[in-house]
């Protein structure tokens, strides 16, 4: 056997070797580990969102992780060493890890309630005799402030200049204000955060979402601190956050977070989280963000070129009105001639294989590519168009008839997966469409609906704090009774029974 033959049968045993790791022509594609447990994952057309687990980590960062997992060390060390190499790369005076950004406010309040006083540490959530507000104006009360509330403190809202200024008192342990919001605030952040200082009140600012910039905007303006979220723009791993900022403060945020016993020992991040942060920091700084920018422009060609000769579709490119989800938008339009909503081309897309989250109104899609891989724009584009040249036409259940009607006081009994409780409906009926009041046990909304014979549709919303509770009941009338699901949104499905006390 000369060279020849050697390198001969060395090629094709090499080539037989990758031959069998390939799937035969026709044969099924192997299911991932999410299908093997029965979860079908989805393109993601909508952005960096927690319930569509935020962002795909970087290359580098899984690098980093999966090395972290192979040392132990002294987790006071390396959030030392790591704080003092988020310093240089970011220009802030200091920074940690944290387990999310929500983690970063809790910490952050913490940390201005007891600083590093192991006594005052342990007392939280009891602020007996400790600074027991924090002031949100207005514009920024999000439902994410409860990382705040939960410190056991009053929330103060403020809504002009002169209650802010009337807001600021000894018993104020910090003032937290939403990044995107700052622009609608009666005063700007220079003034607020001076303001603060004035009384020796630290200033922080919610940047979940947005991009960091370097030297941070919020900092350089007057903000003591900044937290920012590590699964989304940073693509960094996805139970982890950066708190930014004054040294004494963040440090002392360290102290109340996991690993010390205090009262964040719960928001534990490991040394793997710890790490993969600090790659996702050091990728940033050096990503060429304009290709990424003319990357989306690409992906969002390829699926305008594709559905725009769709009849009844118009197509538009939306810039960012905002610093989260920075990235440019391609809304289609749709004609109320298609005989579907956008609603129901979602939910098509959403139902289908493979499966695609998009955004949807009533007339219109929007494509959001944050958060799409190389390769989906096609895939997208593709599904798409199919759905759009046969959309779906759900024809209306013919209404049960029923002479009942829905006006009067029903006494509601709402069963919950673990627990019950009882609210009342006021209602009055208009032509067919139900206004009214909806009381729950505590809050209390207006309810909008309509009854179409015995099928009954109500919706209500109740503000509490900085979040707002929807619920959609749908049920069936019969006489005085009324029996159906409540769907809570976020929170589930509940099942309900009414019944009228009054008319």
């Amino acid at each position: 056997m000369n060279r020849r033959d050697m390198f001969r049968g060395a090629v094709s045993g090499y080539m037989a070797a990758i031959m069998a790791r390939l799937p035969l022509r026709g044969a099924p594609r192997a299911a991932n580990l999410y299908e093997r447990i029965g979860v079908r994952p989805v393109i993601n057309c909508r952005g960096t969102f927690t319930i569509l687990s935020g962002s795909q980590t970087l290359p580098e960062v899984k690098r980093a992780m999966d090395e972290a997992s192979r040392h132990y060390v002294h987790l006071d060390e390396l959030m030392d060493a790591v704080g003092r190499r988020l310093a240089e790369l970011t220009k802030a005076e200091w920074g940690i890890v944290t387990a999310g950004c929500a983690a970063a406010l809790t910490h952050a309040t913490a940390a201005a309630i007891a600083g590093a006083d192991p006594e005052k540490m342990q007392r939280l959530p009891y602020l007996d005799g400790m600074k027991d507000e924090v002031v949100i104006p207005r514009p920024s009360r999000n439902v994410y402030d409860h990382a705040i509330r939960m410190l056991g403190v009053k929330i103060v809202t403020p809504e002009t200049r002169e209650e802010y200024l009337a807001a600021l008192s000894r018993r104020t342990a910090m003032v937290m204000l939403l990044g995107e919001t700052v622009p609608r605030h009666p005063m700007s952040l220079e003034e607020m955060a001076a303001a603060a200082h004035r009384q020796g009140i630290p200033l922080m600012v919610d940047a979940a979402a947005e991009r960091l910039t370097i030297p941070d905007t919020y900092l350089t303006r007057g903000a003591d601190l900044v937290g920012y979220s590590g699964g989304k723009c940073l693509r960094g791993p996805q139970c982890a956050g950066l708190l930014l900022g004054r040294k004494d403060l963040v440090q002392a945020a360290w102290l109340n977070s996991a690993p010390h016993h205090a009262f964040g020992r719960s928001m534990k991040v490991g040394k793997e989280e710890v790490m993969g942060m600090l790659a996702a920091v050091e990728a940033w700084v050096t990503r060429n963000h304009d290709a990424e920018w003319k990357e989306w422009e690409g992906w969002l060609g390829t699926i305008r070129e594709k559905v725009a000769s769709v009849p009844g579709v118009k197509t538009e490119i939306l810039l960012p009105r905002g610093p989260s989800n920075y990235a440019p938008q391609l809304r289609i339009n749709l004609d109320a001639s298609m005989g579907a909503t956008g609603t129901d081309i979602a939910d098509a897309l959403n139902e289908g294989n493979p499966r695609i989250v998009i955004p949807a109104a009533e007339r219109s899609l929007t494509i959001m590519p944050y958060m799409m891989m190389p390769g989906e724009d096609a895939i997208v584009a593709a599904r798409l168009r199919e759905v759009l040249l046969k959309p779906p036409r759900r024809e209306p259940a013919a209404p049960a008839p029923s002479d009942a009607a829905i006006a009067g006081m029903w006494d509601v009994e709402i069963e919950f997966v673990r627990g019950a409780a009882t609210h009342a409906l006021f209602l009055e009926e208009r032509d067919g469409r139900v206004v009214g009041q909806h009381r729950g046990e505590w809050l209390s909304g207006e309810v909008r609906g309509t009854r179409t014979g015995a099928s009954v549709d109500l919706r209500s919303r109740q503000r509490y704090e900085g979040t707002t509770l929807g619920y959609r009941f749908q049920g069936t009338l019969k006489a005085d009774v009324l029996t159906g699901t409540v769907d809570l949104g976020e929170y589930g499905k509940a099942s309900f029974n009414a019944r009228r006390r009054w008319t």
